[in-house]
């Protein structure tokens, strides 16, 4: 099963590679992570998305734990959680197809960041299938290039009670 977990970390030179370290050394894999500033500079988060039970997944939280330089572990999965990715994706565009690739861009609601003569890049924040949908309906026009950034998350705010 896929997991996301939320890691919070001192900011400070090194720790990215030990977080990593500890899941190639147990033969763990990440499927995708991203690592940025919080409000505070001394404070980083780390998004990692990995798969396996519910065994492995504990034993990566409590090796984590053991970080130095780890603040906080929170495993996401099975809570209330806000999910987004960024894509950047150019697809060659003729003038024959350029309204319809720019239909579709719409009715995604992403936008067009660069244009050049032959290609748009088009830019796409949203969950892993929005992402994949949108892709799979501008391949036909040729995809030249794909970067993504991988999920981001942070738990949903508790609702008040009214």
């Amino acid at each position: 099963m896929r997991h996301t977990i939320s890691v919070l970390v001192d900011n400070e030179f090194g720790v990215l590679s030990r977080v990593s370290g500890l899941f190639s050394g147990r033969g763990f894999n990440i499927e995708s992570l991203c690592v940025a500033e919080t409000m505070d500079p001394k404070v980083s988060l780390m998004t990692i998305v990995t798969s396996g039970d519910h065994k492995v997944i504990e034993q990566i939280t409590k090796q984590l734990n053991k970080l130095i330089n780890v603040i906080k572990v929170n495993d996401l999965t099975g809570q209330e959680y806000i999910e987004r990715e960024l894509a950047l994706i150019k697809v060659h565009s003729t003038e024959d197809h350029r309204a319809e690739i720019l239909r579709i861009v719409d009715i995604f609601r992403a936008k067009v960041v660069d244009v050049g003569p032959k290609s748009y890049t088009v830019e796409i924040t949203g969950d892993e299938e929005k992402i994949r949908a949108i892709s799979e309906l501008l391949r036909p026009f040729g995809i030249k290039e794909v970067a993504r950034t991988g999920r981001i998350a942070l738990a949903r705010s508790l609702k008040l009670k009214g």
